[in-house]
C-alpha cells in the first residue's frame, strides 16, 4: 500500500504548498482522494499516470478540496481519454461540474459517472474483488465524509511440499487457495490448514479531513493500519479549531490512540505555521507513531 501526498495544506495554495489531494495505491488500484487546486500539476511532478485514475473521492465541497476537479476532468478529455471516470462526493458535485463543463462547452469524450453521497451513516460506496471503500461521516461546517479503504482477504498460500506429498492434482489448487478441504481418492479428507499458509494480512487506510474532534468515528476506523487525520491547528489555536470545526494535532493523536490504529499521518496544516515539525512534537505526547504528510512525500506501508 502506497500513499502519495500531492497537497496537504489548508485553505489557500501557495507557490511552495498545495491544498488537499493524495493518491492511494492499494492492491494495484489507484484512488485519487480530494482534488484541490494544482492537483494535476502535482500528479505530473510525482509521475503518476493520469490514465490509471478511474475513481476520485471528494470529501466535501470546500474549494481547497475540489477546485482542481473540473480542470482534471477537462484535461482527461484533451488527452483523448476513453475509460470511464467515477467521481464520489457530496450531493451537488454533479451539478457543479456539469455546469462548468456546459458553460465552457467542454463535454467529455468518456463516460463520466457521479456517485452523490447524502447518508450521515457509514456506507459502502465502492467494492470489487480486491478492495472495499466505505464512507466515514465527519463533523464539519458542511456535509463531509472521510473514506475507509480496506483490502479484502487474499487467497491462502499453497504449501507446495504438502500438496505434492499428498499427490494432489493441480486442478484442485485453486480450491485449496480458496480455503477448501480436499478429499483424496482413498476417502481421506485433508484439512486446508495442512495444505496452505495464512495469506498476508489485509491492509486498511482511513482518510479523515476536514473534521472537528469526533469520537463517533472511532468504531469505523478501529484498528486501521494507517489513519490520515487533519491537524489544522496547534494547541495555541484550540479555540479557533472549535470555532471552524477543525482539529488540533493533539486531538488527531487522541483519535488515533482511542481507535488503536497502527500509524497516524498528520496533514491539512494551517499556513500560519512556519514549521510543521511542531505538529508532530505535540501529537507524539499522546500517540507515538506519527508521520507528517508533506507535498510530494510518499509512504510505503
Amino acid at each position: 500500500m502506497n500513499l502519495t501526498i500531492l497537497g496537504c495544506y489548508a485553505a489557500t495554495p501557495r507557490t511552495f504548498t498545495n491544498p488537499t489531494s493524495q493518491v492511494l495505491e492499494i492492491r494495484n488500484r489507484l484512488f485519487l482522494i480530494d482534488c484541490g487546486e494544482g492537483t494535476q500539476v502535482q500528479l505530473r511532478k510525482n509521475k503518476i499516470r493520469f490514465s490509471k485514475i478511474n475513481h476520485i473521492f471528494i470529501s466535501h465541497l470546500h474549494g481547497d478540496h475540489f477546485f482542481g476537479l473540473v480542470g482534471l476532468v477537462s484535461t482527461f478529455a484533451l488527452l483523448n481519454r476513453t475509460t470511464d471516470l467515477h467521481i464520489y462526493g457530496p450531493k451537488g458535485i454533479k451539478e457543479i461540474i456539469n455546469l462548468q463543463l456546459r458553460l465552457s462547452n467542454s463535454w467529455t469524450s468518456y463516460g463520466l459517472f457521479f456517485h452523490e453521497l447524502e447518508s450521515k451513516v457509514s456506507e459502502i460506496i465502492f467494492e470489487d474483488e480486491k478492495v472495499i471503500v466505505k464512507t466515514i461521516p465527519l463533523k464539519h461546517r458542511v456535509y463531509t465524509n472521510g473514506f475507509l479503504f480496506q483490502e479484502k482477504i487474499r487467497e491462502r498460500k499453497l504449501d507446495l511440499n504438502a500438496v505434492q506429498n499428498y499427490e494432489i492434482d493441480k486442478c484442485y489448487y485453486q480450491n485449496i487457495k480458496n480455503g477448501k478441504d480436499i478429499t483424496l481418492e482413498d476417502g481421506r479428507v485433508i484439512e486446508n490448514a495442512k495444505l496452505t499458509f495464512d495469506p498476508v494480512p489485509p491492509l486498511s487506510y482511513a482518510f479523515c479531513s476536514d473534521t472537528a474532534y469526533d469520537e463517533s468515528i472511532i468504531p469505523i476506523i478501529n484498528e486501521v493500519d494507517v489513519l490520515y487525520h487533519e491537524a489544522t491547528f496547534l494547541d495555541s489555536e484550540e479555540a479557533l479549531a472549535g470555532k471552524t470545526m477543525h482539529s488540533t494535532a493533539k486531538e488527531a493523536a487522541t483519535i488515533a490512540l482511542k481507535a488503536n490504529v497502527k500509524q497516524l499521518v498528520l496533514g491539512h496544516y494551517s499556513t500560519r505555521y512556519e514549521n510543521i515539525e511542531l505538529f508532530k512534537e505535540q501529537a507524539v505526547t499522546i500517540f507515538p507513531n506519527v508521520l507528517l504528510a508533506d507535498d510530494g512525500r510518499s509512504f510505503e506501508f
